[in-house]
């Protein structure tokens, strides 16, 4: 598996749950149990991050300044005081892009060499 962003070097790959995480929270500014309620909505359930793996991957992307704590808070009938909001960074969205575009080439050759089947027009 591939090491985290550490540091200064948006063109590393991310670690796949880590990449979850910023996917989240391109959509919108969230909470941590909406992470991983969104992560896993997103990926039909394939994907199910703990709460233990949750706060350690938030934890290092606020180090590494890919995300950052929002400082408003929602609407009083939809906040709860206890909870911390985070949101995508400028950097986190650089860092995110980078990996998608990575990731689609890694894509793009699998099917080059017939291990996916080619996108059908919709």
């Amino acid at each position: 598996m591939t090491p985290p962003i550490r540091g200064t070097e948006p063109q590393a790959p991310l670690t796949p749950a880590m990449f979850h995480v910023l996917l989240a929270l391109a959509g919108e500014d969230l909470h941590g149990y909406a992470i991983l309620k969104e992560v896993e909505l997103r990926t039909g359930g394939e994907v199910k991050l703990s709460t233990g793996t949750l706060y350690g991957i938030i934890k290092r992307l606020l180090d590494d300044g890919l995300i950052a704590e929002r400082r408003g808070r929602p609407a009083t009938e939809r906040d709860d005081e206890r909870r911390r909001y985070y949101r995508l960074t400028a950097k986190g969205l650089e860092v995110a892009s980078t990996e998608a575009a990575r990731l689609e080439k890694i894509v793009a050759l699998a099917r080059s060499r017939r291990l996916l089947r080619k996108l059908r027009p919709a």
